[in-house]
């Protein structure tokens, strides 16, 4: 068939960098962005204008798919950051910010792109090898004999996420919850290689936060409330029991490909069912307690396996077959055409009935040391509860990254305001060495640092949205906020603690604002004060990654010569 119309020949943009309109574009989403960072951050409704669910969000990893652009250069930065979230879960707006402010300072800057690509990466070398050092003014160690490190981490998480809407004490109770949920996935006596558990994740609309709870073992829908007499009256020893992964609803569909040869006059329902039912006999005669499918059940077999005493879950779903494979030791069964061997059975302790609310739930209790668990998450309205559900699934994903890399850094904007003192610091004493490997004048090389320098601070200071103002002291280099009603004679008083907690303010400390000239200096190293512990933490193995990929992402965009648009 003949083209109705002829093709249109590609659009081709030349340096995107000096477009109006797609820099336009990188301000808007900069200061979308920006917005949102903090535990202060505003949360952003995206609703699409053809119809569908409004999301309520300011995390970056649901926030970003809801965004929608036609601008291949807002979506290549875009992909990137999600990229990194879904493998790191947290940090993604400081990798955003951070990278949008690196591209903003390299135009306003006027350097050409090559050179600020050169000095970028140069000085993420050094940044890099300061954060890994043993040196490092701004990483702390996380101890494991204390869960209070494990607990301000996930707090720090957990407090940045103000969609959640929860109160101090609700934080507090669910970062508590989120620690002793991950301490229950790691096995405690494995021999050999050690493999994480999984936690389980049911939400409960409707019931306040201080509710929410954790148990070990996993908890199961159980819509049939005839069965709770029959769990009361069992005895509490190891229950045998069973999990099918094919559907068992007698439907010839589920048989599998290939082609199916009928004689006249027989009735395939009644065949399957029968098969169905020899089924049964083999669980009931193998003393099994607990019938459990992946998928859909015939009434009849459900009715058969209940008149003999058998506790009976249909429509488990995918996601629950994992976790109860390795709490109960379970093989599934793939088909109803074979005897059931004796090692795909499984077992569990205990069974017992837990309700919230409107619903009712099974408890198994794993037979042994396992590595499953179960957390029950309430909240009071569908928004706030997604929320909680998702940020809670982050802070356990960061409590894993801690076992690879038992450390933090200091969160509150300290690190990167402490970060920007030593690159200035650093750079400067070594100019002559940088612009002999960099090739090039020492003018470029120093506004190069300073666009480096003034993007770490720009990510410190989006953390203020109330009017304030953002300072550092010219002492450790941390970060502080200047409320906007505090005069500024008074200021010393007023400043209370740093954003990470560690330092207290003083009257005779001085400080800058951020993003002003001062004088460059080293950070002088906090006091080994085992008493002090910092307030605000931040994933280091998610962090370094996030600067990173701001820093690449940022040379890559700078680099980019022509964009070409195939518009039909």
């Amino acid at each position: 068939m003949s083209r109705l119309s002829k093709k249109s020949p590609s659009l081709c943009t030349d340096l995107p960098l000096d477009n109006a309109d797609i820099c336009k574009k990188l301000d808007l989403l900069r200061q979308l962005l920006r917005s949102c960072f903090g535990p202060t951050g505003r949360l952003k409704q995206v609703h699409n204008n053809i119809g569908g669910h409004v999301v309520t969000t300011s995390t970056s990893s649901v926030l970003l798919p809801a965004i929608s652009s036609s601008q291949p250069f807002i979506n290549l930065i875009k992909t990137s950051i999600l990229n990194h979230v879904s493998r790191f879960s947290d940090c993604g707006l400081f990798a955003a910010i951070l990278c949008l402010s690196l591209i903003e300072q390299a135009k306003q800057s006027g350097l050409r792109g090559n050179v600020a690509i050169r000095v970028n990466k140069h000085l993420l070398g050094l940044c890099t090898s300061y954060l890994q050092g043993e040196d490092c003014g701004c990483k702390v160690k996380l101890d494991f004999c204390s869960s209070q490190s494990l607990i301000t981490l996930a707090r720090s998480v957990i407090s940045s996420k103000p969609t959640c809407v929860l109160t101090e004490p609700e934080t507090l109770h669910i970062s508590r919850l989120a620690v002793q949920a991950f301490l229950l996935t790691v096995p405690c006596s494995s021999p050999g290689i050690v493999s994480l558990g999984k936690i389980v994740t049911v939400s409960v609309e409707g019931h306040g936060v201080l509710n929410s709870t954790v148990f070990p073992g996993v908890l199961l829908d159980m819509p049939d409330v005839f069965t709770i007499d029959k769990v009361e009256n069992l005895p509490s020893d190891a229950l045998r029991m069973v999990l099918f992964s094919a559907s068992l609803a007698g439907d010839l569909s589920e048989l599998g490909d290939g082609i199916i040869e009928l004689h006249p006059g027989v009735d395939t329902d009644s065949q399957i069912l029968d098969q169905l039912l020899e089924l049964g006999k083999q669980v009931v005669k193998d003393e099994v307690k607990l019938f459990v499918c992946q998928k859909v059940i015939h009434p009849v077999m459900q009715q058969y396996l209940r008149g003999h005493g058998i506790i009976v879950i249909e429509r488990l779903g995918i996601t629950l077959m994992e976790p109860l494979t390795q709490l109960t030791g379970a093989q599934p069964v793939a088909t109803l055409h074979t005897t059931i061997p004796a090692k795909a059975y499984g077992r569990v302790r205990d069974l017992s009935i837990r309700t919230f609310g409107s619903k009712t739930m099974l408890h198994l209790h794993p037979p042994g040391e396992c590595a499953i668990c179960t957390m029950i998450l309430c909240h009071r309205n569908e928004t706030m509860l997604s929320e909680l559900k998702v940020v809670c699934q982050k802070t356990e994903h960061v409590l894993r990254l801690t076992l690879r890399e038992p450390s933090a850094l200091l969160g509150g904007g300290c690190t990167e305001t402490h970060l920007a003192a030593y690159i200035r610091h650093k750079s400067m004493n070594e100019i002559p060495e940088t612009v002999s490997a960099l090739g090039c004048s020492q003018t470029e090389c120093l506004l190069g640092v300073e666009g480096f320098c003034r993007s770490l601070e720009a990510v410190a200071a989006a953390l203020e949205h109330d009017g304030g103002s953002s300072l550092m002291d010219l002492t450790h280099a941390h970060h502080w906020s200047h409320p906007a009603d505090v005069l500024t004679e008074h200021m010393g008083d007023n400043l209370g603690s740093c954003g990470c907690g560690l330092v207290e303010s003083s009257p005779n400390q001085k400080w800058t604002y951020l993003n002003s000239n001062y004088p460059q200096f080293s950070p002088a190293p906090l006091s080994e004060d085992a008493s002090v512990q910092p307030h605000v933490l931040d994933s280091f193995t998610a962090k370094l990654n996030a600067l990173q990929v701001a820093v690449e992402t940022a040379n890559l965009a700078l680099d980019v010569r022509y964009l070409i648009q195939d518009v039909n």
